[in-house]
């Protein structure tokens, strides 16, 4: 490997640092090239540092490079870094590259240079403090120290720039500096001559503008996580400039004025020319079973929050899903419920429509693949990549039960991984270490239907030349990746596949149900689902409107969001695209790549043939509103890493955040303009206080807008409720009931603290509309907020209920969640619906799974009966493995030995006697 770096350009700083703590790792040649030296030969302009590996390949981003180093060292990468990376390049580096060149080139100092960083160096000092922790990411030093300390150290080095109230942010920058590595990348770059050494490099740069707003976009959990929104929001008052409060006022006098005219509906939604055109798809739910709650807040309800946000900003927005129905899970379900596949289809189709219709999930079309849109279209790419030779043939080694007489799906088949020893890997992926598997490669490999040891057979299928797209895949990458929202989870998945190499994937299977393969010799197939599933997204769209090819066939206009868990991302962000670029037909490929961690349930995982766990379908059987449900999985939704569903925590966050605080503010406002106004907004005179509030206000309605379109959707929650909490602090301190009891002036006073606070709930009202729809709407109308109003969310806080306007009648919005009630639901749903769900089975079966005559049985009724024993036992033994309770386990025992009776008089044999114990 050689390293390029230059005296005096800032980023040879870290990647210095970087390698000398990689030293020894391997062979490193390091040169100290001209600034005006071109490197690499492919780059119009001058770029150091620059990595050139063995390979040939460059890196020359300072991160990456960086990255590399402690990669070879042994680093193992995390979220919380990532994070941080992120922050770095889009919040620190616009600012530091303002006070750097301010300090050098133009020779101002103090506060002018301090000035523009002074908001990220505090962030930095806030962070360490609040997590303990003498580094970024936790307790040992991580590839965010060394990146964010490289980019800092030319102007901290100056301890007139290093803040002395900053205790963590010293702490930090001086433990670093006094490392080995780190003094001697500083001696080699700055040469002796401090911050002056980057005049050169500097004096070639564009003057940078001065960063505007607070510094967050895509920033580390950690301010999130640990910040109290209190000493958040003086943090933000202390630094408000008087040109922010000029700004916000100027604005809130515009009222409604300033509203844009609204998008005219249309029907269908296509791309428009000239307007943003967002395209919005969540992962395809399969049709064999009923979703729980981390498939809806993975997928669909994360999807639905962007979705109306973007119809709130006035996108051009096209959202949709549908039930992925082809494939072996579909044929094993309908089997086990006396059903076709196509019924089962059907069947779980409006469960899944039913149960999103409650969660108020707006998709503009909710589709299936088992179409004949879906067949063609299909059918259409697989030729393209046939004729273009990225389809190969193969002999394939499969399991194959016997008992039950089919090739198995590779989710159809468990064992213990090859890789990391995990217990119940998949046939094609395993869910701890997230390698790839083939199904054969599994140790003690069980049929998941009946649980017996399946045999390995061969069959000839086609496979996608995966090795042969990978260039056309990372060069795609290398375009799409930067300054996209791809998750950091979704960045690191793709770029594991791609550093272990693509290998050919099968992309057909041994099956009667799925889209079939058009090519001699293979008309007893169907495609694979992995294959065609992602295809489904351009069927449902064509079924929606036979212009689909607007929005599929358009990537110059179109930008995608696809919404999923991180166990979909190599499907969405590789497969596919490998398809689509194969096909060479321009299809529109996923601009933003948006992967959920996993939601767990208490301290466990969702279990359906256990009982554990919310479930779509019982939801709405709880007693608690949708609209609580949304809240509190978007309040948890697991963005940078797991995390899990509480019942007391689900108690604590309704009673605390939306009773206490959202529900009070909104309605001690509404009651306020009631009470003392008789239902009329009353005249606002501003005292500058007041001008700071909707500054104030602005402020956090611009961060919420930043993290929203960054699709941190939990994070921008927390503007809502912290907006509210001030709204509540600002009645609790002006006490409006006390001002209008006094002189006209006093009463003035109250009526400008109700008017503007009645505002403020107005403008939560819209903010809340991609959480809580009904909630949202519910608010609108007891403001009787205007249609435009409601329809538009701009960055500014706008007077939409000016002085004189009636609003209805106001009422509470939350119930109070009661300790018992909240106990019996966890008890209910910690196992206790097993006998529920399964009285409920039976009742909903069109046909049923068990036979109770011998006149009705026939080799598919023994078959089905033998499936359900297997089941049936399964559960037994669950329950027995976790000491559930006794009366629980023989109600299941009782039932068990029933099915055994009526498989053995449907086989015609005696029933067995139950076995005795012997008395000692």
């Amino acid at each position: 490997m050689r390293l390029f770096v230059s005296e005096g350009a800032p980023g040879s700083l870290p990647v210095l640092a970087a390698a000398g703590r990689a030293r020894g790792r391997a062979e490193l040649l390091i040169s100290t090239v001209g600034p005006e030296e071109c490197v690499v030969p492919f780059l119009t302009q001058p770029k150091v540092p620059v990595l050139q590996l063995d390979s040939g390949n460059y890196l020359f981003s300072t991160s990456s490079i960086c990255r590399y180093f402690f990669l070879l060292s042994g680093w193992e990468q995390d979220d919380l870094t990532n994070q941080w990376l992120e922050w770095e390049a889009t919040e620190l580096q616009p600012a530091l590259s303002a006070a750097l060149y301010y300090l050098v080139v133009q020779g101002k100092k103090g506060e002018d240079v301090l000035g523009p960083v002074r908001r990220a160096l505090k962030h930095i000092d806030y962070s360490l403090s609040r997590q303990n922790c003498p580094f970024l990411a936790g307790e040992t030093e991580s590839l965010a120290d060394i990146v964010l300390w490289g980019a800092l150290y030319p102007l901290l080095q100056d301890p007139a720039y290093l803040p002395e109230e900053l205790g963590s942010l010293c702490s930090w920058f001086q433990t670093l500096s006094t490392q080995e590595p780190c003094q001697r990348a500083a001696e080699t770059v700055l040469k002796q001559q401090g911050v002056l050494a980057l005049r050169p490099y500097l004096q070639k740069q564009p003057q940078p503008s001065p960063p505007n707003g607070r510094a967050v976009t895509n920033e580390p959990e950690v301010w999130n996580r640990t910040k109290p929104e209190g000493l958040k929001w003086e943090e933000e008052l202390a630094t408000l400039s008087e040109e922010e409060i000029t700004m916000a006022v100027t604005a809130w006098e515009k009222g409604l004025g300033g509203l844009p005219p609204l998008r005219p509906p249309q029907n269908p939604v296509l791309p428009m020319a000239g307007e943003r055109n967002v395209l919005i798809t969540s992962a395809l739910p399969y049709v064999n079973n009923v979703p729980h709650l981390g498939n809806i807040i993975g997928c669909v309800l994360s999807a639905d929050v962007f979705a109306r946000y973007s119809r709130l900003r006035q996108w051009n927005t096209l959202y949709l899903c549908g039930t992925d129905e082809y494939g072996t899970a579909t044929e094993t379900k309908a089997m086990e419920e006396g059903l076709t596949p196509q019924e089962i289809c059907d069947k779980y189709h409006a469960i899944h429509a039913d149960i999103y219709r409650w969660f108020n999930i707006s998709f503009d079309t909710f589709g299936r693949t088992t179409t004949p849109q879906q067949t063609k279209i299909t059918q259409d790419i697989f030729r393209r990549l046939l004729t273009r030779g990225f389809v190969l043939q193969d002999t394939v080694e499969q399991l194959h039960c016997e008992k039950c007489a089919r090739f198995l799906a590779d989710r159809f088949v468990e064992g213990v991984c090859p890789f990391c020893g995990y217990e119940e890997a998949r046939g094609d992926q395993c869910d701890k270490c997230g390698k790839l598997i083939n199904a054969i490669e599994l140790k003690k490999p069980q049929c998941k239907v009946c649980r017996s040891c399946p045999v390995v057979k061969s069959s000839q299928h086609l496979f996608l030349d995966l090795p042969k797209l990978e260039t056309r895949l990372e060069e795609w990458l290398g375009k799409t990746l930067p300054g996209s929202d791809w998750t950091p989870n979704s960045r690191f998945i793709i770029r594991s596949w791609l550093r272990d190499g693509l290998k050919p994937r099968c992309i057909t299977r041994d099956l009667k149900w799925g889209t079939p393969v058009p090519l001699e010799g293979f008309e007893d197939k169907v495609f694979y689902v992995w294959f065609d599933a992602t295809i489904g997204y351009l069927s449902i769209t064509a079924n929606y409107t036979d212009q689909w090819e607007r929005w599929w066939k358009n990537p110059e206009q179109v930008d995608l969001y696809q919404f999923m868990a991180k166990d979909n991302v190599p499907f969405h962000g590789l497969v596919f695209p490998c398809s689509a670029l194969g096909a060479e037909d321009n299809y529109t490929l996923v601009s933003h790549l948006i992967a959920t961690e996993y939601l767990n349930y208490e301290d466990g995982k969702f279990s359906k043939s256990r009982g554990v766990g919310v479930f779509g379908d019982m939801a709405q059987d709880t007693g608690i509103p949708a609209d609580i449900w949304r809240f509190y999985l978007l309040y948890i939704r697991p963005e940078g890493q797991d995390s899990a569903f509480s019942w007391t925590d689900l108690l604590l966050k309704n009673n605390s955040e939306l009773l206490n605080n959202l529900g009070n503010f909104i309605n001690r406002a509404g009651m306020f303009v009631s009470k003392f106004f008789g239902g009329y907004v009353p005249e606002m005179v501003l005292t500058p206080d007041d001008q700071r509030l909707l500054a104030h206000v602005t402020l956090e309605l611009r961060h919420y807008h930043q993290l929203l379109e960054k699709v941190r959707i939990r994070d921008a929650l927390r503007s809502i409720l912290t907006i509210s909490r001030h709204g509540n602090q600002y009645i609790q301190v002006n006490e409006p009931w006390k001002w209008i009891k006094g002189t006209e002036a006093d009463r003035q006073r109250a009526g400008t603290v109700t008017g503007l606070a009645v505002n403020i709930a107005a403008l939560l009202s819209v903010m809340l509309q991609p959480y809580m729809p009904s909630v949202s709407a519910t608010i609108q109308a007891q403001l009787q907020l205007s249609p435009p109003a409601c329809s538009v969310l701009l960055t500014n806080f706008l007077c939409t209920l000016p002085a004189g306007h009636q609003i209805g009648t106001v009422s509470p919005l939350f119930q109070k969640l009661e300790n018992d009630q909240i106990e019996s639901l966890r008890q209910r749903f910690g196992g206790g619906q097993l006998e529920e769900s399964l009285e409920l089975k039976a009742k909903v079966s069109p046909k049923p799974a068990v036979v109770d005559t011998v006149a009705a049985t026939g080799p598919q009724q023994i078959q089905m009966l033998m499936d359900e024993v297997t089941k049936q036992g399964n559960i037994v033994r669950e329950l027995k493995a976790q000491k559930a309770d006794k009366n629980q386990i023989a109600a299941e025992v009782a039932k068990l030995l029933d099915l055994k009776k009526q498989l053995s008089l449907a086989e015609g044999k005696p029933p067995e006697a139950p076995k005795c114990k012997k008395k000692k």
